[in-house]
């Protein structure tokens, strides 16, 4: 074993000094070739594609906002439990999240995705042009489910590998319960979640293959309800003895409008009134509105969190009333960690792209004309270099795994099973995503995770790197202190009024393997379809 291992360490340095002669001269180094153990885990994953298209699509149909994941929990614990995992429901007090582990030993390495839907992106995949499923209804306007298809493919690919090596070591996988409201993983952290873990790969959609290091592009955030509370009184009889609590909710959202001027350039904040009254005629004694507040830094974050907490009290101050506040959800900037990354591109470059059909790039290249892109590229066939922190911070979303890069060694893996030219956030990120582009780019992405875990479980210097980069350039300069405490409950009630008004019309969509080989097949869709039968 130790002479095969000098052997293909030998091998590999040859490559090394390859690529540095074809570096010199400006020539792009070819690809790695995965082999041995590697080789096997993407033939592993290959032999389960009909259970990674199953988990998207599965996914897909169940179409389930944050904190109501319950039918994705039932089904994807089932998968795992079937499969020798042990399960516990219910972790940080969140009744849909839970936790599933195998093995012993070290390295514990802990795979996760986040599972939530988007409300009122409920679409028909596989055609090109505006079609709900159910009108209003929410739908995967986000990709959120391939993700969970991505991890578990790859983790019972290497654990075949495992048992039959005998190779030391732990996998978790756990899901992002309510990513859209950025309100579980920073609930995870400070309950101890990752205390034992030596490293997390974190997997996401997009139109491409790529990782990055050091700070992401994007913010973080606070998301928090601001309440206040007045005194009801007749409109029109006496509306002198009211005091108006939707007036304290107006009068801040006007302060906070008028500072905007006065704060810096990358920070994004938004609002919606959640509550702003009963009727016209009475007096509102209670309303509220629900913020978030975003920065590039911590320090940033906190700092324009103090200025909207003194606006609110300025705002009861100016109304007579009260106000109390609830955190719904946080995220801290995100740091990725750069020995792994750097590891999983090797993987990426091995692995490529998937094989798109003709109809695939036929899909893309209409939906891109559909969605008015500024160039109609189809889908991409080139993996992406690999993402190095920027020069000038770039500003944008927020992902709460950033709470989990400041607690242990973290990295993102972006795995192709979207189109370049969606919107965000919207019903168009929801065409592709039970289609045979969402199915490879899963199973590509999957074959990725597995050769980085089988990197971490055979190679003790990359955890130690990781390590020693996590402590000694991460965290040299800024220690991870949550925005949330102890008195902090998760906000399990949101959403379920939404999701039990469509629960019944949802479950007449939910798709069944047993009788129907893809969701495309049991809807009908002739993909790839580009007008309404």
């Amino acid at each position: 074993m130790r002479r095969c291992s000098l052997i293909v360490a030998l091998i590999w340095m040859s490559a090394g000094s390859l690529v540095l002669a074809q570096d010199e001269e400006g020539v792009s180094p070819p690809p790695p070739i995965l082999a041995g153990l590697k080789a096997e885990a993407a033939d592993g994953v290959d032999a389960r594609r009909k259970l990674t298209q199953e988990i998207v699509d599965s996914l897909f149909s169940f179409a389930e906002l944050g904190f109501q994941e319950f039918e994705t929990q039932r089904y994807l614990t089932e998968i795992l439990q079937e499969n020798g995992f042990s399960v516990e429901h219910g972790v940080s007090g969140i009744p849909s999240a839970w936790w599933a582990s195998w093995g012993s030993g070290e390295p514990v390495i802990a795979l996760g995705s986040d599972v939530d839907g988007i409300p009122r992106s409920s679409q028909l995949p596989g055609v090109v042009y505006r079609e709900p499923m159910i009108e209003d209804a929410p739908g995967h306007g986000e990709g959120h489910n391939s993700g969970q298809a991505v991890n578990i493919t790859a983790a019972l690919a290497v654990k075949e590998l495992m048992e039959r090596e005998r190779l030391s070591g732990t996998i978790v996988l756990w899901p992002g319960i309510a990513e859209e409201l950025l309100a579980t993983k920073a609930w995870f952290a400070r309950d101890g979640l990752y205390e034992d873990v030596d490293a997390v790969i974190f997997t996401h959609v997009d139109d491409s293959m790529s990782v990055g290091w050091g700070q992401a592009p994007g913010t973080g955030l606070v998301s928090v309800e601001y309440t206040f509370s007045g005194v009801a009184a007749h409109g029109a009889g006496d509306p002198w003895r009211g005091r108006s609590a939707l007036d304290a909710v107006e009068l801040m959202n006007i302060a906070w409008n008028f500072r905007r001027e006065h704060l810096r350039p990358l920070q994004r904040s938004h609002y919606v009134i959640v509550d702003g009254g009963d009727q016209p005629n009475v007096v509102p004694s209670s309303a509220t509105v629900w913020y978030f507040i975003r920065e590039m830094t911590a320090d940033g974050i906190r700092e324009n969190f103090d200025t909207l907490q003194r606006t609110a009290e300025g705002a009861t101050l100016m109304t007579d009333t009260t106000v109390s506040r609830r955190i719904i959800g946080t995220a801290y900037p995100r740091h990725y960690n750069k020995p792994i990354a750097l590891a999983m591109h090797e993987n990426i470059r091995a692995v490529g792209m998937p094989d798109w059909s003709e109809d695939d790039q036929e899909f893309a290249r209409a939906f891109q004309e559909f969605m008015d892109a500024e160039e109609i590229t189809g889908l991409k066939t080139e993996v992406d270099e690999i993402e190095e922190p920027l020069e000038t911070p770039e500003s944008g979303g927020s992902d709460d795994i950033g709470d989990v890069s400041w607690n242990v060694p973290t990295v993102t893996l972006r795995f192709p099973s979207n189109v370049e030219g969606r919107q965000g956030h919207h019903w168009s990120s929801a065409m592709s995503m039970a289609t045979p582009i969402a199915h490879k780019g899963a199973t590509a992405g999957a074959k990725v995770v597995a050769t980085t875990m089988l990197d971490l479980l055979q190679d003790e210097s990359l955890v130690g790197e990781a390590w020693t980069y996590f402590r000694e350039d991460q965290t040299a300069d800024e220690v991870y202190a949550p925005f949330i405490t102890m008195e902090d409950p998760p906000a399990i009630e949101k959403n379920a009024e939404t999701m039990a008004t469509f629960k019944e019309q949802l479950e007449a969509y939910y798709y069944d393997p047993s009788r129907f080989d893809t969701y495309l097949e049991q809807l009908g869709v002739d993909y790839p379809q580009f007008e309404k039968p």
